[in-house]
């Protein structure tokens, strides 16, 4: 599974790694709905955290499609409203 996080780059996790990150992108969205900035910021650099440790970077020369697509490091909580809502950005 090849997860891209925007502005940083692509890591490559192996599929047994789907159910932590759906887990993960589920705090966030609770966060997200309930409109709780820290619970969200927390949530998400947790998860962000989990695809730079787990994951292997996919070196900048490879072209290779990304399975999921995180937003920024810095995104706002407005805008991962627009993002993490429903099944999040992770489709369980």
């Amino acid at each position: 599974m090849i997860v891209r996080i925007s502005t940083e780059g692509q890591y490559s996790l192996s599929e047994d790694d789907g159910v932590a990150l759906n887990e993960l992108d589920d705090e966030a969205v609770s966060a997200c709905e309930t409109g709780d900035e820290l619970r969200f910021h927390a949530a998400f650099e947790r998860l962000l955290d989990y695809v730079r440790t787990r994951g292997t970077p996919v070196s900048e020369d490879e072209l290779v499609g990304s399975d999921l697509i995180l937003p920024p490091p810095d995104v706002s909580l407005k805008e991962a409203q627009e993002e993490f809502h429903g099944e999040g950005l992770i489709p369980g």
